[in-house]
């Protein structure tokens, strides 16, 4: 696991130097059959990620990727789930709230997990027995991972308490959000806190909010990573259909609703 860990590490911050070297450019803008948006970043981010995990030779699911038959999926033990630029709206309006996503699976639980943002340079990543999460800004580029691994601090999860900070934003609530809300502040205060891609997730595993409803539909290339780092620090991802933890390389790739909470 450490050479998983290891390899997964590297593979999100060199992908992510990839996607700064287009983010500093004029770059184009393509719309995919699903009307979400594509850009060279997203592409030069695959090619790289691809380089480092092929090696493993642990299957891949990425966006970004042709998806292999479920016939075939089906057979797979582990395999590594990839989001090489998770939130490219956030990358178009250059606000910086854009990822790196990358998850090992294991009979289709999520088990490690590094989320990587280009812009502040923060990493978070599971440890390899995927019992506790941490951060770190990666300020230099030569740091060795080891060194990665021994400077981050530990993610810490916030105890329920007053205004309970739910992620999500004002503007976009659709109404299943905003009856979750509503049934919160019937007996407490709420404050509504607001990130891009994975980092609503990092948002609850660090402490700065303590629910996520996701009543919209995602992928699991988008929640894989954040679950796993989730998970680590005690957090649970609930498929709100079943009530169970979610699960991956499904037939299906796209998400049920689902609340991430203590």
């Amino acid at each position: 696991m450490k050479s998983y860990l290891e390899t997964a590490i590297i593979a999100a911050i060199e992908g992510g130097k990839a996607i700064m070297k287009i983010y500093a450019t004029e770059f184009d803008v393509e719309i995919k059959g699903d009307n979400s948006p594509l850009t060279q970043a997203d592409k030069n981010a695959n090619d790289i990620i691809n380089e480092y995990l092929i090696p493993t030779e642990i299957p891949i699911i990425s966006e970004e990727n042709k998806q292999t038959d479920y016939s075939e999926r089906s057979k797979w033990s582990s395999c590594w789930i990839v989001d090489p630029l998770d939130g490219t709206k956030e990358f178009v309006k250059r606000n910086g709230e854009f990822t790196v996503n990358i998850a090992l699976v294991q009979k289709g639980e999520p088990f490690l997990g590094v989320i990587y943002v280009p812009v502040s340079k923060m990493l978070y990543f599971t440890n390899t027995e995927a019992n506790r999460s941490y951060k770190i800004v990666v300020e230099e580029d030569e740091i060795s991972v080891d060194d990665i691994i021994q400077n981050a601090e530990v993610l810490q999860p916030a105890p329920l308490s007053e205004p309970v900070k739910v992620v999500g934003s004002r503007s976009h609530l659709n109404d299943d959000t905003k009856d979750f809300i509503s049934e919160i502040e019937k007996n407490k205060q709420v404050e509504i806190v607001s990130k891009g891609s994975s980092l609503k997730f990092c948002l609850v595993a660090e402490g700065n909010a303590h629910v996520y409803p996701r009543f919209a539909p995602t992928m699991e290339w988008d929640t894989a990573a954040g679950h796993a780092i989730c998970k680590a620090t005690g957090i649970s991802v609930i498929d709100q259909s079943t009530n169970k933890p979610l699960r991956y390389n499904k037939e299906n790739l796209l998400n049920p609703y689902f609340l991430v909470t203590a």
